[in-house]
């Protein structure tokens, strides 16, 4: 038996580097802990137990749903607000 312990919806991770922004996609995932004691970030594409092997799909797929998600999650770069926006967009 698995228990769900967290949800968290799908996102861009925005780290600052020297010359801007880098945004990584994390999608949605659940994190549970498995029967055999180890807890577990799962998404809908990772749900096999890495310790015991047991496959937690079923878990996965009721807990995560697919929601329509908004432009400003799928697109945060459109909508920084850090006024840094001089010379913007694609480079030559």
């Amino acid at each position: 038996m698995a228990k769900v312990i967290e949800r968290a919806r799908a996102h861009y991770d925005v780290q600052e580097v020297e010359y801007g922004k880098v945004y990584r996609w994390k999608p949605e995932s659940v994190v549970i802990e498995c029967g055999c004691g180890e807890r577990l970030e799962l998404t809908a594409s990772e749900t096999i137990c890495d310790r015991c092997g047991a496959d937690r799909t079923t878990v996965v797929q009721k807990e995560l749903t697919t929601r329509r998600l908004g432009d400003e999650i799928l697109h945060p770069w459109r909508y920084d607000d850090t006024g840094d926006r001089e010379d913007a967009g694609i480079p030559f």
